[in-house]
Order: structure tokens, then sequence, then C-alpha cells
């Protein structure tokens, strides 16, 4: 039976800790643990922590860490992903699955075809949401490693301040992924709902992005980062 895992946003080590109310409220009263129930607990430092729970009450929920193991390892391949801004479960998606693929960063990129304008508390709010889809879906797929999330961010800045050894922007007419030699890092360049024009993909190109494609077909925002990042795994990570 698998344990139920959790991330949790501080350090964890040995020893007994009070588990914050988010987390305690969905053990006790969600999935209804008990006292005695096994928990796993991760900080995204990499390690993971095997524990048993020795108070589990409506608001307060204590746990005893006995055990520290090394996490799973994250692939060989770095990934920063540069995802267009889209709206609501679309930009949800494509991090969440961006997650689970093995993304180490990702930037929501705003271009000139983007429909979402985001600014000040409601930018905020969304780099929360955003940052909570990666957490749960790290505690899904066993990923000890949270990736970070960064405030969305024009595409004229993310191009000049983006360092990687590969640099591919997605387009339909282009070379396939595995011309290119195996990079030890990479960004991949991925425009919104109305796509990338080709004013912003000659800027890319200007900027050591090489235009690749994943196919016949031109897929959604939000299917584009799972077929690339897959992709990109099975040709230099870890599938």
């Amino acid at each position: 039976m698998r344990l139920s895992r959790f991330f949790i946003d501080a350090p964890l080590s040995i020893g007994q800790h009070a588990l914050p109310e988010a987390q305690a409220h969905y053990i006790s009263r969600v999935l209804r643990h008990g006292v005695g129930d096994a928990v796993q607990l991760f900080d995204g430092s990499g390690n993971e922590f095997l524990g048993e729970l020795i108070e589990v009450g409506k608001k307060a929920v204590s746990v005893e860490l006995r055990q520290c193991i090394a996490g799973q390892p994250e692939s060989p391949l770095s990934i920063h992903l540069g995802q267009g801004l889209s709206r609501g479960e679309r930009m949800d998606w494509a991090i969440q699955k961006a997650t689970e693929l093995g993304a180490t960063e990702i930037s929501p990129i705003v271009s000139e075809r983007c429909e979402v304008r985001l600014k000040d508390e409601r930018a905020d709010k969304r780099m929360a949401h955003w940052r909570q889809v990666a957490i749960s879906a790290c505690e899904q797929c066993g990923r000890s490693v949270v990736p970070l999330i960064h405030p969305p961010i024009s595409l004229n800045d993310w191009l000049a301040q983006i360092d990687a050894q590969l640099k591919l922007v997605l387009h339909p007419v282009a070379e396939p992924l595995e011309s290119h030699a195996k990079p030890q890092s990479l960004a991949f360049l991925i425009g919104p709902e109305g796509g990338l024009n080709d004013a912003e993909v000659e800027q890319a190109k200007a900027q050591g992005f090489h235009a690749a494609r994943l196919g016949p077909r031109v897929l959604r925002t939000e299917t584009a980062p799972v077929v690339a990042l897959s992709v990109a795994q099975q040709l230099w990570g870890d599938f």
C-alpha cells in the first residue's frame, strides 16, 4: 500500500513536527487518518521523511519523523519551460504536466497574442495557485523537488536572460528535436493560444534559439509542453 505523501513548506528533520493547518485539515478531515498511521513527507530538498502520526485532531496534527531517505532522483536534463500565458485550466494543465515530466523551472511568458494580463494582487494570487498546482503534482508523481515557478515575464525580458546549452522554440516548420546533440540544459519556448508571431520567432532565433517541431500536426498550447518534455526526456533525459 502506498503511503500518503505530503509536501511541507519548511525544512524537515528527524523528530516531532506539528503540521501546518492546511495539511492537518486534509489529513484528519478529508483522508481521516488516525494516530499510528504512517506518512511520508518531503520539503523540496530532495530528501523524503518517513514517520508516524502521533496526534490527530480537527485542527492540529503532529508527526514523528523517524527516517530520512534519498528522494526520487531528478532528471539529468535540466529543463526551463517558457510557456505562453494562457487562460485558466490550460495554464494549470501545462504547469501540472511539466512538473510531472521533470521541468526544473517554468516561466509564464507574456507575448503579443496572449489573452491574459496579470497585474499586482491578481498576479500574486495566480503565482500562489500555480505553485500549489506544482506541489500537488509532485505529491502525486513522487517527485522530491518542486520546480521553480517564476513570475510572469515579457518575452523580450525572458529571451534576454535565459541561459541554457540548447534553446528551442517550437514551430511547425523546423527540424525535429532529434536533429540536435544531447544537451545538459534545455530551454523550451512555447507560444500561447494564438501562437508566437513570425517576428517573435525570429527574435528568439536572434537570441540563440533553434526552431524545432514535434511532428506534422499543430498542437494546442497546453498539449505542446507535454509532448515536448516527453520527447526531450526520451532523447536526453531519464525516460
